[in-house]
């Protein structure tokens, strides 16, 4: 609470007791993540188990994220940038150096080689990789606080250059991570796009992509009328 308390104070000077504050950590969510809700006057703030063995000081950074972030409209804060906050999304970049590596697929260890030696010189330490659910609307992620990539079981049985396109994505938002404006973290920068085009057949692998994902919609969209 006092936290809380002392992170709004920073950004909002003179606004104290507008709000009501709660902070929970939850075993819940995935490593280091977090979000903050606003009811009535309450804003509850929930974490991440992870993040209590966390400094205050980085703490502070989040806090002050998520404030920014969800008072965007309501309150004008007295600066957008702090320390903390630079501290934050420093931590962020790098914990994925400490994450533990022991959920490895092996189909998808072989795709991640293959684009790892030809695309990054085998430069890129090797993340958990697993499989997702069988799902059309996200075929790959990246999480930073677990250092793992994702990938959708939809792709398991396709052709080797298109999971490898997919797993070549993530693998570029873990190189790349995110970059800081103001309130907003963006994940696809221009540095990102750029070597993005550089997969071979990039443009073609797209087009095959669509047309996959445009019958497997179909297919899905049948199964559920007919069962």
């Amino acid at each position: 609470m006092i936290l809380i308390e002392e992170a709004f104070s920073e950004l909002y000077p003179g606004k104290e007791g507008i709000y009501k504050f709660s902070l929970n950590y939850s075993a819940k969510f995935k490593p280091y993540n977090a979000n903050v809700r606003l009811r009535n006057n309450h804003l509850e703030f929930n974490l991440s188990k992870k993040w209590e063995r966390i400094s205050r000081e980085i703490q502070t950074g989040l806090i002050h994220e998520l404030l920014l972030k969800i008072l965007k409209n309501r309150l004008t804060p007295i600066k957008t940038k702090t320390y903390n906050i630079e501290l934050y999304n420093f931590f962020m970049k790098k914990i994925h150096i400490a994450a533990p590596k022991n959920n490895i697929d092996p189909i998808l260890e072989k795709s991640f080689n293959r684009v790892n030696e030809k695309y990054f010189y085998s430069l890129i330490e090797k993340p958990n990789l697993i499989w997702g659910n069988h799902t059309l609307s996200k075929l790959g992620s990246y999480e930073y606080g677990s250092d793992t990539i994702t990938i959708s079981k939809t792709l398991e049985n396709l052709e080797q250059d298109i999971l490898d396109y997919i797993i070549y994505h993530e693998m570029l938002h873990k190189k790349h991570k995110f970059t800081n404006r103001g309130t907003k973290n963006y994940h696809h920068t221009t540095a990102f796009k750029k070597e993005e085009r550089e997969f071979e057949n990039s443009q073609l692998i797209e087009k095959k992509l669509k047309v996959i994902l445009r019958k497997k919609r179909l297919s899905f969209r049948n199964l559920f009328l007919w069962s």
